[in-house]
């Protein structure tokens, strides 16, 4: 008999903790708690079957080259790529998103976001300055547990370019210390943060049960003792006869979750598709302080979040860098990075909400593209921006939303919004809403009142649920 306990109280459902004792033998298959864990977590109300990716474009990416272009308005201000018509009579993007723009009727564009951040500081957008200090992806694991009960993969996932080459040596910059408040599980505790899969180096052994060096001096003795009786069960027909419930839990121990990583796995055709490595030279951009962090790798990033969000993961954050473009000598002058990196993004984000659509996942999965900010509607005296809060690019696609929608306007230099303003507030309760059904997520006593609290009042983008 194997015996495993976690002395972590983290409450997943009402009268059970997260794997608080569970037990595996050779014939021992009713002594399993996890089955208990994995019934009780189908029957909570409160969870909509719901998942969102969330793809970071860190550095602030002009609001202006992306889809508001305002070509009416001086050389000054107007958009440095020119525009393109979308498929939405009257409506331009920047011209390095020609894919997007054949697809309008897929996702939705605010014009009128403003992150109301001049620096990159990236928990303000994505905690929007809650209570807990903690981003959003870190409140949702709150509720929903740190592992998703039915595939033990974990809930909440960071996704860097290293996540798809772990041999990338790609350089160090201000985005790299400022990477950890993408997800930052802030006053909810360290057990509520990003599972980020480039962390310990070793993937499979970072993800097998979920436990902690302290707890076993060496996993790889336990993964062996597992793997075995995993060969037993194979062999033996044990499993025969029990419910689906003890078939997971048997399978989430012994197996882990370490193949949903897995790319290979793919056909070669979907690699293909999602395939941008080709769009840019990385050496090229690399040699840029403010593009250290930048890679070509985003369409297979997107995939693996796919993959995740497949297996059971609720909230996958991707990290795609160096949209700092002030052209001073840490990015290139006159934006010249902008394009490829833009025809990067629309390549990877096209393949995304194309395939989400054709595997019947758009009510499910909700993509969201943003940054920390835009960039000033006036070109400086190298052909960069600088910073610039009052607007800032977002895309939601899927989710179960009104998709097809151009909400808001900015006025005739993209300097405000003339129309309703909408902030990282409205985007945190867009999301929680998409998520948890409130008014049975208020009758739940083992979460924080105010944490429910916070959850039931923050603001919505009212268009997206009109």
């Amino acid at each position: 008999m194997l015996t495993i306990t976690d002395s972590n109280r983290l409450t997943d459902c009402p009268g059970s903790t997260r794997r608080e004792f569970m037990r595996i033998g050779g014939m021992g298959m009713g002594n399993l708690l996890l089955p208990a864990l994995l019934a009780a977590k189908q029957q909570a109300g409160f969870m909509q079957d719901r998942a969102v990716v969330l793809l970071f474009l860190q550095g602030g990416p002009s609001h202006i080259e992306f889809f508001d272009p305002k070509m009416q308005a001086p050389p000054e201000i107007r958009s440095m790529t020119g525009e393109i018509q979308t498929s939405t009579p009257g409506i331009t993007f920047g011209s390095t998103f020609p894919r997007l723009a054949r697809m309008t009727d897929k996702f939705s564009i605010v014009r009128s976001y403003q992150s109301k951040n001049n620096g990159h500081t990236y928990l303000d957008v994505t905690g929007a300055k809650n209570p807990f200090k903690a981003a959003m992806s870190a409140v949702y694991a709150r509720i929903a547990g740190t592992n998703n009960p039915a595939t033990g993969i974990p809930s909440n996932i960071l996704l860097k370019p290293e996540a798809i080459r772990p041999d990338l040596q790609l350089g160090r910059n201000f985005e790299t210390s400022a990477l950890p408040t993408l997800t930052d599980p802030g006053l909810l505790g360290p057990s509520f943060g990003a599972f980020d899969p480039t962390g310990g180096g070793k993937l499979k052994e970072n993800l097998k049960l979920n436990i902690t060096q302290n707890r076993f001096a060496d996993r790889r003795v336990l993964l062996s003792k597992l793997d075995a009786i995993r060969r037993f069960a194979d062999t033996s027909g044990v499993l025969e006869g029990t419910n689906k419930f003890q078939q997971q839990a048997f399978d989430v121990i012994t197996r882990g979750v370490a193949d949903a990583f897995d790319l290979g796995q793919e056909r070669p055709e979907t690699m293909a598709r999602y395939d941008t490595t080709s769009v840019f030279s990385m050496s090229e951009l690399n040699r840029y302080g403010d593009l250290r962090r930048t890679s070509n790798l985003l369409g297979h990033q997107l995939l693996l979040a796919r993959r995740l969000v497949e297996r059971g993961c609720g909230f996958v954050t991707v990290s795609d860098c160096g949209w700092d473009h002030h052209a001073n000598g840490n990015s290139p002058k006159n934006m010249t990075a902008f394009p490829p990196m833009a025809y990067q993004v629309d390549h990877a984000v096209s393949a995304f909400i194309e395939d989400i659509h054709q595997r019947g996942l758009q009510d499910k999965v909700m993509l969201i593209v943003t940054g920390e900010m835009g960039r000033s509607p006036r070109i400086n005296k190298n052909g960069g921006r600088e910073h610039w809060g009052e607007l800032t690019s977002l895309l939601i696609s899927g989710g179960g939303i009104n998709n097809g929608q151009v909400i808001g306007q900015s006025d005739g230099q993209a300097n405000r919004p003339v129309s309703m303003p909408y902030t990282p507030e409205h985007l945190f309760g867009t999301v929680l809403r998409t998520f948890f059904d409130i008014g049975a997520l208020r009758l739940q006593s083992q979460f924080p009142g105010e944490l429910i609290r916070m959850i039931e009042q923050a603001p919505v983008l009212d268009p997206l649920f009109s």
